[in-house]
């Protein structure tokens, strides 16, 4: 795949995440997907396999009671990485969380095969999941 395929998958991956389907992420995202979770909180951490990273996707939704949505403002594509900005917004238990996220993604074989975040504010990340 190319640099222009990749970003479509990615752009793909969020339209399904932010409409909570489980199914087409599923299908995007290799097997043996890890995901890295910035900060030092009770969400954050390496997520090893495809099942696991769909796991803590569902926790954050569960956790900010359906709030949580990941507002895409570009997607950048690469030969190695495919990189997406965006606006994180969730509320929940009285609090709310609007801060900048950049993901860096690794696309192999035309499936994710790994998410990088990083944010602006990762105590602000983690005083929210608290």
């Amino acid at each position: 795949m190319g640099t222009a395929e990749n970003v479509e998958l990615v752009r793909r991956g969020y339209e399904a995440f932010n409409a909570g389907d489980m199914a087409t992420l599923s299908e995007i995202f290799a097997e043996d997907a890890v995901w890295h979770a910035a900060g030092g909180g009770v969400l954050s951490g390496t997520k090893q396999g495809r099942d696991a990273v769909l796991a803590y996707f569902g926790e954050l939704g569960a956790r900010s009671q359906g709030s949580f949505q990941a507002n895409v403002q570009d997607i950048v594509g690469g030969e190695k990485h495919t990189v997406a900005i965006q606006q994180t917004h969730s509320e929940g238990n009285g609090k709310t969380l609007d801060s900048g996220t950049v993901v860096a993604f690794v696309v192999r074989d035309g499936k994710i095969a790994e998410g990088r975040e990083y944010s602006e504010d990762t105590a602000k990340w983690d005083d929210f999941w608290a």
